[in-house]
């Protein structure tokens, strides 16, 4: 009689360390087992740091699941039942896969489940209970250990958070400068995905070593942690024990940023293209914004070249690179004066923040209602597009004003540069984007007639007589 074939399945909820030593000693103890009962072991299905009530994907109970159906198991090992399951539905699917099919369940801890039979499957049912009480327990535990943790101001425990040591207290001091950049950057007008990206180029990775994202960059900023405060379940507690990182008036101000309702992702292109959602077209009374596209240029052998055009109809296009060109060499020229630091210095003026968060919020509920006029029939999807489009606009504008009073200039890091030419091409076009919006309004004029002075037949050309510079400062 050939041996039976072994499936070993192996899992440990919480690897601080990472080093799977939980799973290699199940699985140890797992194979000294497969040898007692002769047999021969085919598989090990592990599934390390997640645990089986989270409802999170478990990708090695999947495929043992998967492999027993497809008749390649004829025993199951595994270091305790409740490292299986601990919920009486998935007991359920387990039973209905290995009772018609005759695979038995060994354990090392509990010994032999044989689900063929009621009585075995009554014991297997009962473990499973005794599992979901012992979880449910531990989580009433844990929910009253952490709010009194959150009470007095303590840490709470799990992953190492960013900016601090393992502790959750002691500040990490090079962390803790990159999450104050990121608050300042983003409060600037910088994109969180421009942020990241740079994050990525610079080599510099979560804290649990993953790289930067625009979503794990927002779940960052938006921690009370970071300003001193302890939260519980979205509550603010009061003063922590761990010192702050970023100053809280920072933090609340790109808290609001980041979860104002209404907030628009930035497109792919508003990475690429300085002008993208910042050059304004000069046809349209309302200001839209144009978008990239792209043209040909059939005395070239049709050559396609990214351009701008708007967005709110074929008013104006134009090819992208000259006319960034001429924008970036208007801002260095303009950061190369001699009083371009004093584009740093503060403005001597209050400025009502409440009223502009208000303002934002009001155009947040306006496009709700817009929606919902929609769904109604009562609008058009036309009008709808129209009235939006200049929601979000306004939006836009709206939330740069903030940023611009709420944080670090953008012009930090180019205006007071030794070689300002050197600093802009060094940026990303998240932070040259912010650095055009706070110096000035580009505006896209109808093309003048005639060529422009110095233009040479044959050759193409760029006519700065169609872009308007408006400073701001």
């Amino acid at each position: 009689m050939s041996a039976p074939r072994v499936a070993i399945y192996v899992r440990i909820s919480k690897d601080r360390e990472g080093a799977g030593l939980g799973v290699e000693r199940q699985e140890r103890e797992c194979r000294e087992l497969a040898e007692k009962l002769n047999g021969q072991v085919v598989a090990v299905h592990r599934d390390n740091d997640l645990s089986a009530y989270s409802g999170k994907p478990r990708p090695g109970y999947r495929q043992l699941l998967q492999d027993i159906r497809d008749g390649k198991v004829d025993l199951v090992l595994a270091w305790h039942s409740d490292r299986l399951h601990r919920s009486p539905a998935e007991l359920e699917e387990w039973i209905a896969t290995c009772e018609p099919r005759g695979v038995p369940v060994h354990t090392v801890k509990a010994g032999p489940l044989d689900l063929a039979t009621p009585s075995g499957r009554m014991v297997a049912r009962q473990l499973g209970a005794v599992a979901r009480y012992e979880v449910d327990h531990m989580i009433e535990r844990q929910k009253s250990a952490k709010a009194q943790a959150a009470a007095a101001g303590k840490w709470r425990g799990g992953r190492r958070p960013f900016g601090y040591e393992s502790d959750g207290v002691t500040v990490r001091p090079e962390e803790a400068k990159l999450v104050a950049e990121a608050t300042d950057r983003v409060l600037a007008g910088e994109a969180l995905s421009s942020v990241a990206r740079d994050f990525a180029s610079r080599s510099i990775s979560t804290s649990a070593g993953t790289p930067w994202d625009s979503r794990n960059l927002r779940n960052v900023l938006l921690r009370a942690r970071n300003a001193g405060i302890v939260e519980h379940e979205g509550t603010e507690v009061g003063p922590a024990e761990w010192p702050a990182i970023v100053d809280p008036a920072k933090w609340r101000n790109v808290r609001r940023l980041l979860t104002a309702e209404g907030r628009r992702a930035p497109r792919s292109s508003d990475l690429v293209y300085l002008g993208s959602g910042l050059y304004l077209c000069g046809y349209c009374g309302d200001g839209t914004t144009m978008r990239s596209a792209a043209t040909r240029t059939s005395h070239r052998g049709n050559v396609t070249k990214p351009a701008y055009r708007c967005r709110n109809g074929s008013h104006l296009t134009r090819i992208a690179e000259p006319l960034d060109q001429f924008v970036s060499e208007v801002a260095i020229e303009r950061l190369s004066r001699p009083d371009s630091r004093l584009l740093l210095a503060p403005e001597d003026r209050r400025v009502d923040l409440e009223a502009l968060h208000a303002r934002r919020e009001d155009n947040a509920n306006r496009l709700k209602e817009l929606a919902a006029l929609f769904g109604r029939g009562v609008i058009t999807g036309a009008q709808l597009t129209e009235a939006t489009t200049e929601l979000r606009a306004e939006s836009e504008e709206l939330d740069a004003e903030i940023a611009s009073h709420t944080g670090v200039s953008p012009l930090v890091g180019i205006a007071d540069a030794v070689d300002v030419r050197a600093a802009w091409n060094a940026a990303g076009v998240g932070k040259r984007k912010a650095v055009v919006r706070s110096l000035m309004d580009v505006t896209l004029m109808p093309a003048p007639k005639g060529r422009p002075p110095g233009w040479q037949p044959g050759k193409g050309y760029f006519d700065p007589r169609a872009v308007r510079i408006e400073w701001k400062q």
